[in-house]
């Protein structure tokens, strides 16, 4: 199987655990040229970035450590575009999470990283 369907299947468990807590999907795979970010929802009016990292195992360590500093500045400049583009403004309430898949383990971690100005 290829990455590109793997990561569409374990971005799928991660919509649905996400929808499970109340959480409405309003995008997949949103994408412009600042970067990409794996779904976009709302968690009652509070907007949050999602990514989703899976391992198979605990060897290359845990999935939510791939998500290093330059990964989170692309996804900050994504959200901001996605913000910007749908007129939505800076005093709107947002967030970034991660849900990481560890073999059959998934994690939901709230406020995994915070936008700093």
């Amino acid at each position: 199987m290829n990455k590109r369907r793997v990561g569409a299947q374990y971005e799928e468990l991660a919509a649905r655990c996400l929808e499970e807590k109340g959480y409405q999907i309003l995008e997949r795979n949103y994408r412009c040229r600042q970067g990409e970010i794996d779904l976009i929802a709302l968690d009652g009016s509070c907007l949050v970035f999602v990514e989703v990292k899976y391992r198979s195992d605990g060897r290359l360590g845990d999935p939510a450590e791939a998500v290093d500093f330059r990964k989170q500045r692309r996804i900050i400049r994504t959200a901001a575009y996605y913000c910007y583009s749908r007129n939505i403004g800076e005093s709107h309430a947002c967030r970034f999470d991660v849900v990481s898949v560890l073999g059959s383990e998934v994690r939901h971690i709230e406020n995994a990283f915070m936008y700093q100005r």
